[in-house]
């Protein structure tokens, strides 16, 4: 199971790997570096770097807010089409009761 990080402990992980950008050649060294100095995987600091960005508008993306509305939206209707599989049940229950008087 992933380990989960506090807020705060990404924020700074993020503000060093900013600081330390300038210092290395490659994007993927200053991820090393500084993902090594934190004891976190560098795919790790990476993703959090990709999903700061996507967040604020510099990539192209879903945001985290838009994730989370989304998820929730998906379990709206699959909590409807619950209800109404239950509803037409239901009313073909009750619409073929046998002694019921019918009416045309």
């Amino acid at each position: 199971m992933p380990r989960q990080f506090a807020p705060e402990f990404r924020q700074r992980a993020l503000r060093m790997l900013e600081e330390a950008l300038p210092e290395h050649e490659t994007e993927y060294a200053a991820i090393r570096h500084v993902a090594t100095k934190l004891g976190i995987g560098p795919e790790t600091l990476r993703k959090w770097r990709r999903r700061s960005e996507i967040d604020s508008g510099q990539r192209p993306r879903v945001t985290s807010a838009e994730q989370a509305e989304i998820k929730q939206l998906k379990r709206e209707i699959a909590e409807l089409k619950r209800a109404n599989e239950i509803l037409k049940t239901a009313s073909a229950f009750f619409a073929a009761e046998p002694g019921r008087p019918t009416t045309r």
